[in-house]
Parts: C-alpha cells; structure tokens; sequence
C-alpha cells in the first residue's frame, strides 16, 4: 500500500508528530485522543479512476488510510456495502432524497467490522497476541470473529443486559467472556484494570488511529457510490444521520468527508446527524444546552443496551465542532420510536434491523418533523446492524404462530388434522387493540383470548397503533378515544383514509363522555361504541366474535394482508423443555402476580406456585422446591429485604437465584436507601422495575438464569 500519511496529530493539545501507526500516545500531554493526517494535495489526479482496478472493499482507498506497503490485512470482505434508494420511505414521508447505507452486509452484521478488521490487522502487525475489549455486543462480536481469524486471544468484558444470544455467539468464537453486572462505563472500567494487572493490550475503540481511519471509508463508499455530479466529478448527499453510543462511526465518517473535500474529490461536506436513545443520550443533552463537554449518564435507561455508552469522553467535543463546521443536529428519540421505526423499516423498504440502527431512523423522522432537514436536501442513513436479537424487542414471541398436530388414540389422524385446521382459522384470526392504558388493554385481550384462539395484539399509544394497524391488517380493531399525541378520532380519520386500512371495522371502547357531534362522527366511522364500566365482558367478545366472523366472509383475501408463519412442532424458544422448572412468585398483588404466571407459562414444562406473603412463601417452600423465585419487594408482612435473608438462611433456597420484580419507586438510587439497594443487588440475580418490564427481555433473563 503507497499511503499518504504526513503525521499524526493529538486532538487534546494540538501537538503535530512524525507519521506512526502505531504511536498510542502524545508525546507532549499523554493523550490517546490521536488523528491522522495525509497529503492530500499529493492524491493523484486520476485517483477514481485508478480504484475502479482494485478489489472492492474498504482497503481499496490506500492513499487515504495509515497502513505502509508491507500490511498484511486480517480481512472477511469488510467494505463495499450497497448504498440503496429508500422509495418506500420517501413515499411515507414525503421527502425525496432518501437513501440508506447498509451496513448489514458485514461478516458479523454489523458496521463493527470495519473497525475489528483494521484494529486487529494493526495488532496483528505489532505481533500482538492478547488483547482486552469491552463493548455493548456488535463491537464484541466483530473482534470475537477477527480475533479468531487472526489467532488473538480476545478478553471481552460485556454488560449482562447484553442478549444471551449474543454471549452465545462470542463464545463461539473461543473468546472469553466476562458478564458484568453494571453499565457499560463500569464494565470498561474494569476491562482496563484487568488489561493493566495482567499486562495485555486494551483496544482504544474511538481513540486509536486505525479505528477511526476505518470508519472514514464508509464516507468514501458513499461518495463514490453517489450519482455523480454534471461535471462527472464525486458527489455527498446533503445529511449523513447515524445512531451514536462512544461516537466513533460519525467522527470517522465526518473525517472521511473533509478529508475529500480538502482533495477537492467532492464539493461539500454533508450536515452531521447524531441521534441517541433518550435513556442514555450524553451527547444530545449537553448539545441541547450549548455545552462544551457532555453530560454523563450514570444510569442508562434503554432497552436498546447497544446504544448504552454514559460518557463518551472527547467524541461530543469533535462531533459539536464539526456540526458547527458544516451544519446537522442532534437529537434524542425514545425505544419506542426506535421499535416503530424498525418496523416500518422492515415493512417498506424490506430490510430488517436491530434496535440500535432503527434509532437513526427514528432520528430521520424527527429532524423531517421539525424541519431541520429542508425538502431539498438529500440524505444517508446508517442502518449499521442486522435483526439479529431485535425481533425480541419489537415482535416479541406471540408473533410466532406454532401450529402442533394433536393425535390421540381416540381420535382418527384425519379427525385430529381437522380439529388442527380449524384451529389455525382462529389463530390467523388478528384483533389489534390501541389503549394507552395498558391495564385496559391486558383485560380486554384476556377477555379475547379466554374465547377464541385469535391472536390478539395491543398497542398502547396512538402512534404505535396505526404503524401496528398498517402492518397486521388484522380483522377488528378496539380503539380508545382518550390517548396524548393523536386522540381516537385522529386514528379513525388515518385508519379511513388509508386505502390499505379503510375496511376494517373499528370498534370504540372508551371512557370518554360523547358530545352529539362526536357521536354522529363516530357513528359515521365506527361499528359501535361501548362505554367503559357499563358493558359485560361477555357481550363485547360476543359483538367482536360477530364482527370477525362477518368481516372474514367479505374480505377473505385482504390485499396486502400478511401470511402467518407456521412452524409445526417448533417452539418459540427452548426454554424449559426437559424437566419441569419450578418457579415460585412472591407478590402479594394479585392482578400482577398472575400476569407474571402467565408470561412464565407461555414456555413449555414450566411450573409456576404462588404465594401472597413472606410467611405463605416460607410455609411452601419445603413443598415447592423452587429453581427459581420471582418476588416483590412491598408485601404486607414481611419487607422484602428481610424476607432475602431468610431466604439465604433456609436449606431449600440458600443458592436459588432470585430475581426481584417491584415498583419503580422501591428504592431511591441514592443516600442510605441507596446503599441498601446496592447491598440488595449484590445479593439477587436482578432487580427489574414493573413500570418498565419488557416482557421479551424479562423472559430471556429468565431463561439465562435458569440454563446456569
């Protein structure tokens, strides 16, 4: 490789020094903070001409990356990935110019592998053979796979959020890995003692060299992927959005963009878009208040555990002055935007994604919404990860429809496939209900579903209801009047309006007292309105049973309506086949107790004892034996802490893992309540807040802790 790099300089003092890949620090401050630079006024004239002879991949453009000619890269085929026209999009939206960087394509499926193949190539080049890494998952699956490759032992330190799907695959790989129980900070934290006390190298992530030069090439990608301009010249779109956690992607992409434009290879550099999950958004936080230095997270608060970086140290500072440079924003969006953005995604434009890349999607929106974006301007985004693990947030389980052949000597083969068959009827049978309040949706579906195999879904905000609706085409809808963002009436005038959702009939199940006009307008749109507390639970699945029935006689085959996937004999997940697992809950709520026994009992071999106070739990426990206890920590005899202890003193329980299940409330983060929880925690397995439960992430922990 004939590279172009003139010099290194360090981004805390300023301090210019002698070309070196390898150098790891200032020689002036001690900062690892470091930056590349090139002659670019050397980069040949015929320079895209010249790349249209070598491989397509990331090492393609060697003037402009930091590797001498003697290199040998550890390389999967990490580069090149398809830069799409986002049709679908353009048409939801409105807005033309919309074009996506897929950077699924990778090895490992995500962006991580363009960092993992230039960082452990360094590593590899130094005679490195020992390395440590903390990440959230992507980072820690693409070294795992490069490390294997290039025969590096590879420590990992990952947060147990991390999906035990993922932990899994790390394994595979042979690398180590080390759950910690804490944030991300804290697990890096500790990944850089342990690389201390044992003398082993620690990746730098955003502010080593290679990392960030590998990421500058998803800039060039893009320029040489872009229409080309009326002179034939390189062109950049006018946004280039990515979902941010430490910061490298953007910082590297921003550096490979003015690195272009300085060799006059494009003519402007695209406004930056950071986009952050608002339960752990240091970046967005400190922008929105004209700060120089973010504001850290000690406490991430997001499903989307990828994203969960509370301190990213000088990125923010890089990132604010190159918006400041050439335009962009940023902004925070919640998980459940993130989740619709992902489905509608998937829907659209057929490409599926994890949480984390949806996130920039999500952000796509806002900036459309808010105008920051202008109507002429075109943009890229980043869809840096596959689904892998994503369909656990944004599907969940009762979106995989098992159809079992049920055989018994009394009944023949035919009569058992025909009881089946009539089954599935019900089954692919879809009601959706939209209810803010979750509690009144949860009655209504076990009203639903106490009847008939439909599958019920519900959706508990405005917004969530129409993507749900449009997504599903399900037979009936429920829908409730009073909900922030759009009320009822506005997602029956959405619903009408819809070509693909105007025939489905809409059923109002609702508190709100009718004005006449709101009833002539819902007696225009609705096939009745029921009033919440004044109807029977029977006559309303009575009246829906009705109206599916009826529907289906006239609509048997709805254009665009979606196929159910079948899976004979094959369970959503394997948890609790063989033995039966026994789990005890300990709340003395009812209403929330038998929601937990229900979710636990949508596994197969699972069973589930329950217990209304400490003193009935410690009275069955003899019985019960349990391999699992789920517990509150507010019950009327005995406080939870307490009940702990004498738990860890009885022969039936002292090592059963424990996994707290209480209000949001139950314990403050700080002063002396503070400390007991601390003390708590580190005596359960985990500590999960009702207000706040996912149910797909709770039963895959619940999963993890019983497979131990």
């Amino acid at each position: 490789m004939t590279t172009l790099l003139s010099g290194v300089r360090c981004l805390t003092c300023g301090t210019e020094m002698a070309p070196d890949l390898y150098l790891q620090a200032c020689a002036s401050c001690g900062s690892a903070w470091l930056d590349a630079m090139y002659d670019t006024a050397s980069l040949p004239a015929d320079w895209s001409a010249l790349l249209k002879e070598r491989t397509y991949s990331l090492w393609r453009y060697e003037e402009l990356l930091p590797f001498p000619d003697t290199f040998q890269p550890v390389s999967l085929g990490e580069g090149w990935t398809p830069l799409l026209r986002a049709e679908g999009l353009e048409r939801e939206t409105g807005h033309n110019g919309i074009w996506i960087k897929d950077e699924r394509q990778h090895s490992t499926g995500s962006f991580k592998d363009r960092q993992a193949a230039t960082a452990v190539s360094t590593l590899k080049a130094q005679g490195i053979t020992e390395i440590v890494l903390a990440s959230t998952g992507n980072a820690a699956a693409a070294y795992a796979a490069y490390c294997a490759r290039a025969g590096i032992k590879l420590w990992l330190f990952v947060i147990s959020s991390v999906p035990a799907e993922k932990m899994r695959e790390l394994a595979l790989y042979d690398a180590e890995v080390i759950k910690v129980s804490g944030t991300y900070d804290e697990a890096k934290a500790i990944a850089v003692d342990f690389a201390r006390r044992r003398s082993i190298a620690v990746d730098l992530g955003a502010k080593s060299i290679s990392c960030k030069e590998s990421m500058k090439t998803i800039a060039y990608e893009i320029a040489e992927q872009w229409p080309r301009r009326d002179d034939g010249k390189w062109g950049a779109p006018g946004w280039y959005l990515q979902a941010v956690s430490g910061g490298i992607g953007p910082l590297g992409v921003l550096k490979g963009f003015e690195e272009l434009a300085a060799a006059g290879v494009i003519d402007r550099v695209p406004k930056m878009g950071v986009i952050q999950t608002k339960g752990c958004s240091p970046m967005v936080r400190a922008w929105e208040q004209g700060l120089n230095e973010a504001i850290t997270v000690t406490q991430p608060d997001s499903l989307i555990t990828v994203l969960s970086t509370g301190n990213p140290g000088e990125a923010y500072g890089l990132l604010k002055a190159g918006i400041e440079r050439h335009g962009g924003s940023m902004v925070a969006v919640g998980d459940g935007e993130a989740f619709r953005a992902m489905r509608r995604v998937a829907r659209l434009e057929g490409l599926s994604m994890e949480p984390a890349a949806s996130v920039a999607f999500a952000g796509l929106e806002k900036l459309l919404e808010r105008g920051d974006i202008h109507p002429d301007e075109s943009v890229v985004v980043n869809c840096s990860g596959h689904t892998f693990s994503a369909e656990k947030y944004a599907l969940e389980d009762r979106y995989i429809l098992n159809l079992s052949l049920r055989s018994s000597e009394a009944v023949r083969p035919t009569e058992g496939l025909a009881t089946t068959l009539e089954e599935l009827d019900e089954r692919i049978t879809t009601i959706v209900i939209i209810d803010d309040n979750p509690y009144d949706s949860r009655l209504i579906r076990r009203f639903m579903t106490n009847v008939s195999h439909y599958r019920v879904f519900e959706a508990n905000s405005s917004k969530d209801g129409l993507d749900l609706v449009r997504q599903r085409q399900p037979d009936v809808v429920l829908l409730d009047l009073m909900m922030p963002e759009l009320d009822g009436f506005d997602v029956m005038d959405a619903l009408k309006a819809d070509p693909r959702t105007a025939r489905i009939p809409i059923v109002i199940v609702s508190a709100k007292t009718l004005e006449p006009e709101e009833r002539k307008r819902l007696d225009a749109y609705a096939e009745s309105v029921w009033q919440k507390g004044s109807f029977s639970a029977k006559d309303l699945v009575t009246h829906v049973v009705d109206l599916v029935e009826e529907s289906q006689r006239h609509h048997e085959v709805r254009n665009g309506s979606t196929a159910p996937t079948l899976t004979p004999g094959a369970p959503a997940s394997e948890f609790g086949h063989g033995r039966r697992e026994r789990i005890l809950v300990i709340d003395d709520y009812e209403p929330e107790a038998r929601l937990i026994r229900r979710l636990l009992e949508t596994r197969p071999n699972v069973q589930v004892f329950e217990a209304r106070s400490g003193e009935e739990a410690l009275a069955v426990i003899d019985e019960v034996k349990p391999d699992l206890i789920i517990m509150d920590l507010v019950l009327p005899d005995i406080r939870g802490e307490k009940l702990l202890v004498l738990l860890r003193a009885h022969d039936h329980t002292r090592s059963t893992p424990v996994v707290i299940v209480t209000s949001q409330d139950a314990f403050p983060d700080s002063g002396q309540e503070g400390a007991t929880r601390a003390q708590l925690a580190s005596n359960v397995d985990s500590i999960w807040s009702k207000s706040v439960l996912d149910r797909s992430s709770f039963l895959s922990h619940i999963e993890a802790v019983l497979a131990k």
